[in-house]
Order: structure tokens, then sequence, then C-alpha cells
């Protein structure tokens, strides 16, 4: 019995054992998305007969004589299902890679389930919006507020203003239709006629922390049905590099290699099977022998820091490799003092010391790392082409790499990316297109990769656990007199990211305060540990949680309220923001100022909810209950430092509308709404009249990528340029036709007004065409000077001193997003930022056993927030306009996760007596420490 799919009998049938994800996509329904392959996220959710499954752990076969219905069939004859509308309406998504597999669960939704939205979808998870747009999406509701507040009460979620589509409008995502439909296509959705010999790379991972690889056979691999090629360390380049990206690839140490004959971690590349399927390839990666001489390894900094530790890149050349001490382990370090420590902890009257640790985290994109690459033929001789599409936020950086490492002129290759299943960093890196084009440029046939989810946690990159150890004094009255800080950070195996992680984590969370005296000694280790990278915040939130943590510290110390003891200390326009220089960054500069309305916008939100809680008298949860408040606040610079580079072009179309072409990605960060809509403010027309490509490299000339934040800063930037030229070139056009001089001709409402004759942007284009302009503009921008964004985030809790049990009876985040482009879409990245900050502060971590090997592996084990995780959080935005940023705008992505740690800390804090100086902060921790404090009946500590 053929299987039914979307009213449609299947024409093939199910291979033994296939589960139905990859059935249904292998027949062209690629809204059936891999998020897991273990029945955990719910991406890969359908309806056989109606009702909601994980199709990949549901056997293809028991679909056999029923009807499955994929996010493609959901819609009916050309209607979207009233689901799709919500979603679509209320911008229930931001990456979009779950949200095809959470609207199949609420489309079978009756009243009852939609009041219990935490137990009805628990089986789907998101990694971007925090969940509120979603329960927004699934119940239908929204507020016509913008979705954020300036001041006053708390914000609705935002419906889309009919015609809106300029700077501070709702303008919702140009890919929306395409997300809530199905039809956006992600890195691996291409049909498979578009890549006839399609074959599939599979990968053999060490089993050893440390090994030296004495021989490899492949024999029996390369004797399997199916296997076409085996590449070892025998077959790849010899040249060394760095799996990070950035603008300077000199940033990072050069010590990877494409494969290599030393290991260094459990779960380190040894051999790449290629074979006409994934089966085979895994089949032959099995069959692959090797022999391996074990090696003498580290797991922790403090023991790769001793005298005779095992050298872990021991054989490089620090300098050539930009390797600060290869014999003893260390990657990176820094070491500076401003003014005299020593003499600032005697003039101090309290001093708080205590070391502070964070913990490994995965970033659990929903689409996981993936690449496809073949050779594009030429006719002419030695002109073929490398074409690369990956899940990367980096294109252009990740050509400029495969360049270097198979030397390769850089227009000889082409790296696309399509719509991307979420970064967080974690995809400014090269993990799978090296892999990929290695075996495209041997086989001359198209090699796709795709890594499972516990690849994900075993092979990819974490977030750099940090060790600081924190020396901090101040005075009676209030004032810092010392800051010193010692820390040592784990980069595992590899350096990628290492000194820019180090550097920046003790750059802000230092800088934000005024002290004259402050010390640094920081210190990148290497370990035999999985490998650490770009994660969300890039070093802050690690420093943060310590930094912060030890101003609430000293203010109960001194008996000071928390909030004035920051207000009287934080840096104001004017002040010098200082940690490891004596002197400022020469290009960073107050393009605006918002901390101290941020700082007012949490008091009064966590004021209001005391009395809503007194008032409703909710404000006593009986016996064993205590409660508390905290906050803490963040600096960042709103653009990466050393030059982040942009480029974009805009083209007048002869329909009147435009075309943008840009180089930035696509992920869920919102940068597309973005660009359109600072396009259609300088040309006064709407963002739907802009149409943007982007994420190729054959379109522009550069773009650095999207990371640090820098989509809206730095691209944006370069968009509105090039659109604010475009719009003189149209304005002269016009004042030619109309025969006035240009100061008399304004653009509004896709024309330009000439005196009393208004000339259409389409007899605009004609008009040009006739006088040989070109009607088009390029803009750039290189990422200086910059300016600084605020937040500052609140927590109201209890906490059941018998129990550990925590509960978040308020959350509050102000922030200083300069002129906020897209209110509603910075509010979800701001929530997405917080519910991620919950997981990593309340229980996510990356597990690593005694022998280095990486044991919370799967979804099952390793807690994200899930919808019942997350509280609803109040947001604010601060009124700035900058100085440096696209009409007034600043960056807004990263920076909503870096005070949410200490703030909850800080809360649990006040509310015990108990300080908890690592992360996760679990319910069993809370429940030991307090039962080690003897603190069943604790004394409330000063409310903040």
């Amino acid at each position: 019995m053929a299987i039914e799919i979307n009213g449609t009998a299947a024409e093939a049938a199910p291979r033994p054992g296939q589960c139905l994800r990859t059935f249904l996509r292998e027949q062209g329904n690629f809204g059936v998305k891999k998020g897991c392959d273990g029945g955990d996220c719910g991406a890969c959710t359908v309806h056989v007969d109606g009702k909601p499954v994980h199709s990949c752990i549901y056997p293809a076969v028991h679909a056999e004589g029923h009807s499955v219905t994929t996010i493609e069939g959901l819609s009916s004859e050309g209607e979207l299902h009233p689901v799709q509308e919500q979603f679509l309406e209320n911008q229930g998504f931001q990456c979009g890679f779950c949200t095809a597999g959470m609207m199949m669960t609420a489309a079978t939704f009756d009243e009852e389930q939609k009041a219990n939205l935490p137990r009805n979808l628990k089986g789907n998870l998101c990694r971007c919006t925090g969940y509120r747009a979603i329960a927004d999406a699934v119940c239908g509701s929204h507020a016509p507020d913008g979705g954020v507040a300036r001041s006053g009460a708390p914000a609705g979620s935002g419906a889309v203003a009919k015609g809106s589509g300029q700077l501070g409008d709702n303008v919702p995502a140009p890919a929306g239709h395409a997300v809530v439909t199905g039809t956006a296509r992600y890195t691996l959705d291409i049909p498979a006629e578009q890549l006839p010999g399609l074959l599939h790379l599979k990968l053999l991972r060490s089993p050893h922390a440390h090994a030296r690889i004495v021989s490899i056979d492949t024999t029996a691999a390369l004797q399997l049905p199916g296997v076409v090629a085996v590449f070892t360390h025998e077959d790849a380049p010899d040249r060394l590099f760095s799996t990070a990206q950035h603008e300077l690839y000199t940033d990072d140490p050069d010590d990877t290699r494409v494969l290599d004959d030393i290991v260094r971690f459990i779960g380190q590349r040894v051999a790449a099977v290629v074979a006409e399927s994934v089966g085979a390839a895994e089949a032959g990666a099995r069959a692959i022998k090797v022999e391996y001489e074990l090696l003498d390894a580290v797991f922790s900094p403090q023991e790769a820091l001793l005298p005779g530790a095992p050298a872990i890149h021991g054989e490089k050349d620090g300098e050539t490799a930009r390797i600060s001490r290869p014999q003893n382990n260390v990657v990176a370090e820094v070491h500076s003092e401003l003014g005299n420590v020593e003499a600032g902890f005697a003039a101090a009257d309290f001093i708080h010391e205590n070391t502070y640790q964070t913990q490994r985290v995965q970033h659990v994109a929903m689409e996981t790392h993936c690449s496809i690459a073949w050779v594009e033929p030429s006719e002419n001789p030695g002109e073929d082409r490398l074409m690369v599409r990956s899940s990367s936020q980096v294109p252009f950086l990740v050509r400029r790499t495969l360049a270097r490492v198979f030397d390769l002129p850089e227009d000889r290759i082409r790296v696309v990316a399509g719509r991307v299943g979420g970064g967080f960093g974690g995809k400014q890196e090269v993990l799978t297109e090296d892999l990929v084009a290695m075996a495209a440029l041997k086989l001359r046939r198209p090699v796709q990769v795709e890594f499972t989810r516990t690849e994900q946690f075993t092979a990819t990159t974490t977030r750099h656990p940090f060790t600081i150890k924190v020396k901090a004094g101040a005075a009676r009255d209030g004032h810092l007199t010392a800051m010193q800080v010692d820390v040592v950070t784990n980069t595992g195996a590899y350096g990628n990211h290492a000194p820019g992680v180090m550097f920046h984590g003790c750059g802000e969370s230092l800088a934000v305060y005024n002290c004259d005296n402050k010390k640094v000694d920081a210190q990148a280790v290497y370990t035999n540990t999985v490998p650490a990278g770009a994660f969300r915040g890039y070093g802050l939130s690690q420093m943060i949680f310590a930094i912060e943590s030890a101003m609430d510290e000293l203010a109960v110390g001194i008996g000071m309220d928390p909030l004035d003891f920051r207000l009287k200390n934080m840096v104001r326009p004017g002040d010098h923001m200082l940690s490891t220089h004596p002197e400022p960054e020469e290009d960073v500069f107050y393009g605006s100022y918002g901390l101290d309305q941020c700082v007012a916008l949490v008091r009064d939100a966590l004021e209001r909810g005391e009395k809503r809680y007194r008032d409703a008298g909710l404000d006593n949860f009986g016996p064993g209950w205590v409660t508390g408040v905290g906050s803490a606040l963040s600096m960042i610079d709103t653009v990466p430092p050393r030059g982040h580079f942009a480029h974009t072009r805009l083209t007048l179309l002869p329909d009147g509308t435009f075309d943008a072409a840009v180089g930035t990605a696509e992920f869920g960060n919102g940068t597309t709404t973005v660009h359109a809509q600072l396009a259609a403010t300088a040309l006064s027309t709407t963002a739907s009249n802009v149409a943007v490509r982007q994420s190729d490299t054959d379109l522009v000339e550069h773009d650095t990528g999207a990371f640090g934040s820098a989509g809206t800063v730095v691209a944006g930037q370069a968009t509105l340029l090039a659109a604010q030229e475009l719009a003189l070139r149209i304005r002269a056009v016009a004042a030619e036709v109309a025969g006035v001089p240009e100061s008399d001709c304004v653009l509004e409402d896709g024309a330009v007004r000439c005196g009393s004759r208004v000339v259409p942007f389409i007899e605009v284009y004609d008009a040009a065409r006739q006088q040989g302009v070109e009607a088009a503009a390029e803009g750039r921008w290189g990422g200086t000077p910059r300016s600084v964004a605020f937040n500052v985030h609140g927590f109201r809790v209890a906490v059941n001193t018998g129990t550990g049990e925590l509960r978040i009876l308020q959350s509050v985040q102000a922030a200083d997003a300069g002129v906020v482009v897209n209110p509603r879409q910075c509010r979800g990245q701001v929530e997405g930022g917080i519910a991620q900050a919950l997981g990593v502060a309340l229980y996510e971590e990356v597990r690593v056993n005694d022998a280095g090997k990486v044991t919370t592996d799967i979804l099952r084990q390793y807690h994200i927030p899930s919808f019942a995780d997350v509280p609803r959080s109040e947001v604010y935005f601060a009124k700035t306009n900058d100085q440096m940023g696209p009409l007034g705008a600043k960056s807004m992505s990263e920076s909503p996760f870096n005070p949410v740690a200490p703030a909850l800390a800080n809360a649990i804090r006040n509310a015990t007596g108990v300080r908890f100086a690592a992360l996760p902060i679990a319910r069993d921790k809370i429940y030991l420490a307090l039962k080690d404090a003897d603190a069943s009946t604790p004394t409330q500590l000063t409310r903040i």
C-alpha cells in the first residue's frame, strides 16, 4: 500500500529501516526538518491520519496505507491554515527551522490544549524566540503596541501595521510566508535532480583524547558496496589554519589541519568516507582499521599549566602559528595593571574575594552543521569553479579560508548560504566546508555532509569555560577602590577564537566601571577536550557573571543598595572606558548613552512587580519559601575591533521597486528585514518594495559576516549609504525630467515630487536609461567608529529552602538599542537571548568525563529551555539616538544574553543569603548549598 503524502500517493516505497522523515524529504517535502533524529526536538513533526508524530522516529513502513500531511500540505487550495496565519501575523519564529514542526503540532490543538501550552508544546523546541511569540501565535493573540515599551506597562507582542515599512515599524520578515508554508530553503533543501550524482560524506572520529595515528587501513571500507572514496591525513593538505573566521585570519592560531595524523580530543576527525548513501558511508567508517600510539592527555587548564604537562601543540613554532607559549599549552595571554591595586585594596573598607566558574555550553542551533560542494565546469581549461552551499554565518570568510587551504584563487570559489537554521556564533567556523570541498575537488561529483546532533555536541565547538578569581574592594562611601581578576579559559584541543574570547571577555566587563586601580591576568589554555569557540557574548557573559556577582557582594558588604552602588560606579559619557590598557580604544565612543535609563526602567519595573504581588496577596508562598530580587548590567562594543566590512548594491528596477544585494547572512537575526527598512526609509518607499538578496559571494565584493552583532550597525550602515546615494541619483534624474532644480525635488511614496509634478519611480527608471545614468548605487562600511550598547536585567524569585525549588516571579530587561529599527523583531532578539541565558544559568552543561569524553551528547541528556521553562519577560528600550549607527540604531543581538545569569544569581543570593559562584545553578545545587549553609530559615538581606 502506498503512502499518501498531502493527498497524493507516493510513487516510491520506503527502504527497510527507513524513518518517515528521510522518506518524506526524498519525496521533496523539505519542510520536514532534522533537528535531533531522536524524537527530542519536534522539528520533524508531521500528521499521520491527522495526529502529530515525530517523523524521525516513526518507521516509514508504518505509514503505508495511511495519510501523511506535512507543512506543505497544511494549507488548503492556496489558503493558509489558521495556525499559519497566526504564526505569520505574530511572527512566531526567528530562524524558522523549528517552525514547521511547531505549527504541525499546534494545528491539532483544541481550546483546552491551547490553555496548557507548557504541557502540550513540550515536544517542540525552539532555540531562538524564547517562546512568547510562539504562544501568541498558537493562541492567536497580539497587542497593537508594537511589542515593546520605552516606559510604563509591560510590552505586548505587536501586530504589523498595514502599509508599514520604514524605520520604527513592525515590518514582517520578508521570508515569513515561505517559513510558515515550509518553502523557505535551508542548506540541504535542494531537489535531487539539481545535484545529479550526489555523494554523502561521513567521518570516522577518534576514540582517544590524544594519540598519534600509526597506520590506517581503508581496504575493507573501499570494498563495501556504495563506498566511493576514503580520505585520510595522507590525502589532506598540509596547510595549517584555524577553523575560526575573522576579518583578520591572523587573530587566531594556525593549529588545525583538515585531517591530522595527531588527534587531540575524542571526536576529532580521523578519516572521511564518501559513498552513494549515508548508510554506506557510515558502514565504510566502521570498517576502517586504525592503529594509534596513545599519548598523555590533560583535561583541565589547571593541569595543562603545570610544569611537565603534555604539550598538546608542542611541535608547533609559536611565532609562526601565533601561539603564545605552545610548550606550556598557553594559546594567548594578557597581563596588565592600571594604577596600583595594592594601594586600592589598602584604601578599601570592604574586600570581596571569590572564584567564579562558568561551564561548557552548546549552541544547539536547530539546523546542524552541514554543507554541499560541487565543481562547476568551465569551457576554459583551469577555470572550473568550486561551489559550496553551507550553513554559515560567514560565507565570504569561508571562501577565503578554502582558497588558503586548497591554494585556489578566491574568484574560483563561490560560497552561498541559504536560510540558516540558527547560529549563535557556532557557525562562525569552518567545520564542514573544507571536507566537502576536498572531496568534491578530488572526485568531481557533488558531496554533502550533515552532522548528527551527537556530532554537534562532541565534535564542533562549545562556549569557553572560564575560571575567574575576583578580588574587588570598595570604600564605605560606595566607590570602587580596586578590581583584580585572574582568568583561565579552557579553549579545548584547538585555539579557534581563544585569543578573541579571552580579550573581549576581559574588556567591557571591567570597562563599564570607573575604578582607578584594575589588574588583569588572563590565559587561554589548551586541553585534550572538545574545542571551544565563538558563542553569544564572546567571553563577556562569562566575565560579567563574575564581575556582577562581585558588585552585589561589595554592595552588601558596605550596606548599600546594589543598584545605587552600580549607579555610583558605572561609566558616564566623558568617562574613559578602561580595562587592560591605560588609554581607551581609539575608535570606541559614546555614540549614545542609555545605561542610566536602563537601570531606572528595571528598578521601576521590579518595584511595580512587588506591588502587584503584594496587592494580589501573592507575596507569601508559605513556610519554607523566601523571595528576593537581583539585577546586573552589561556593556558591549557595537562592532568587533580591527575592522568589520560590508558592501551593498542597490538597484532601481523597471517596476519601480528595488533590488538590494548584500553579503550578510540571515539566521534568525532579522538583518534581512532591517536592510529592507533602512533602504525603504532612505528611498521613501516601503520595505515590501525592497527585495533583499544575500549571503552569496558572487553578489557583492566582500562582507565580513554576521557575527559580533554587526548585522545592523555594519551591513545595515552599508545599505543605508547605498540607499542615500541612490536617492540622490533618483532625485537628479527626476529633476531633469520635470525641468526643475534638484532642491525642489523630494522623494515620497514611491515617487519624486518635483514642485507641482510627481514623477513615479517607474518613470525615473525609464528616464535614467534614456539619460545613460545607472539607477544603482553602492555603499560600503568598515565598522569604525564604534559605539557601545547597554543591557540591564532584573529578576524577582522565590526559593524553597527545603527542596531547592526556584520560581522566577518576574523577569525584566531594559536595553539601550538606540533607535529601534523594528521594535517587535528587536524584542524577539532580547527574549531569545534571555531564554538561552536562563538555560545556561540553570541547567545547560556539556559534561566531559575523566577520560575527556562528552557524555551529554543528545538533547534528552542536555536540557535546553522548553516552553514550560521560560517565563514571560518585560522588555523595555531606552530612548537614545546613536551617532554612529544607521539612523541612530545600535546592535542588539548578543548583548541581551550577558546580564541574565548574574542577575539571577544575585536574586537567589538576595533571597537565601547564599552566593552561587558556579554555573549552572541547578535545583540540586541550591538544595545542597542551603543544606550545607544550614539556611532553612535564612535572614532576608537588603532588597534591591
